[in-house]
């Protein structure tokens, strides 16, 4: 990278994102930026900036997951604070965009508080997202700010197509109706064939799984979704798919969000091998139950390129190559 790119772009993380962080800065060959973040006694946080960024191109990482609102609250100061020391431009990157599936009024007397949080973003001072496969794709028109929508489907390609021959007679299989055109699009560049799973929720942990639709006997089954929260849609859909004839179950999720009884469904599920990716901070340490059968990858080049594609005005829908595209 130029001078005049180390001098101008800065890349920031949250406490949570550090690591991924400095991955993204490693990819663009630049150092992370110098930056601090304090938790006072009060529970109140302060973000200090340790180097100059007035007149500098800047993007902040921050995944807002657990815990959701500790981290909102820390990248809502982190824009604040460089909008105050005179940055040109606040970037927020997002590898984990949470509220996301409060994205509607599904039932009367509810808030939709994907569109609240990106009113903050945007009053805070962020002048543009750049989002990983965020729940729902209308997520983006809720800013009023330009929005990058990543897929991280090239990610999983790259790592399913160097084991293709190994998984033989493949099946994409989408776990819920929303993920079809996902799954359709993936099965078509793995070259398998494709199954879906009527489900029906029943609340926030509870899902009931109905009928297969599609012919699973005998073949690999590959089920890609964008998170696995409580692991219920998956479990359920892999004892749907064993219960047809599958030989093996693979699950891939971008975002292993892994909560409530999550590790102990899928130690006890008939899924072989669960494959997600460092969006969310510290997963690795946390799947002690399955922890032979998980795969971590990372997301750090492909947030590195699109940092190096926007900051220099480039294209980014050259990345969407080799991509299933994101979730509807």
């Amino acid at each position: 990278m130029s001078r005049d790119d180390v001098n101008s772009l800065k890349i920031f993380a949250g406490r949570n994102c550090v690591e991924l962080a400095r991955r993204v800065a490693n990819h663009i060959d630049l150092p992370l930026g110098a930056a601090r973040s304090e938790v006072f006694p009060d529970g109140e946080i302060i973000v200090k900036l340790d180097e100059d960024v007035r007149g500098r191109d800047c993007y902040v990482i921050v995944s807002t997951s657990t815990p959701v609102n500790d981290n909102l609250m820390e990248l809502l100061v982190y824009i604040d604070c460089l909008k105050r020391a005179s940055a040109s431009r606040v970037t927020v990157v997002t590898p984990y965009f949470g509220y996301a599936r409060q994205d509607r009024k599904d039932e009367g007397r509810v808030p939709i508080t994907a569109k609240l949080v990106a009113n903050l973003l945007t009053t805070a001072g962020a002048e543009r997202v750049l989002a990983l496969d965020l729940h729902a794709a209308q997520i983006q028109g809720f800013f009023d700010i330009p929005v990058d929508h990543l897929s991280a489907t090239p990610v999983f390609y790259d790592y399913f197509m160097a084991m293709r021959e190994e998984l033989g007679d493949l099946c994409l299989v989408s776990p819920d109706v929303g993920n079809v055109k996902v799954a359709e699009t993936f099965a078509n560049l793995l070259h398998g064939d494709l199954a879906i799973i009527h489900k029906r929720r029943i609340s926030g942990s509870q899902v009931k799984t109905g009928s297969l639709i599609g012919s699973v006997k005998g073949k690999n089954v590959l089920m890609y979704d964008d998170m696995i929260t409580t692991a219920g849609t998956v479990c359920e859909a892999a004892r749907v798919v064993v219960d047809a004839g599958a030989a093996k179950v693979i699950v891939a999720a971008t975002h292993p969000v892994l909560v409530g009884m999550a590790m102990e469904r899928l130690r006890d599920s008939p899924i072989s091998l669960v494959v997600g990716t460092n969006t969310i901070p510290d997963t690795a340490a946390r799947v002690g139950p399955i922890r032979e059968r998980y795969t971590e990858l990372c997301v750090a080049r492909l947030l590195g390129e699109a940092i190096h594609r926007i900051h220099h005005n480039m294209s980014v829908s050259a990345l969407f190559n080799k991509t299933a595209g994101t979730k509807r």
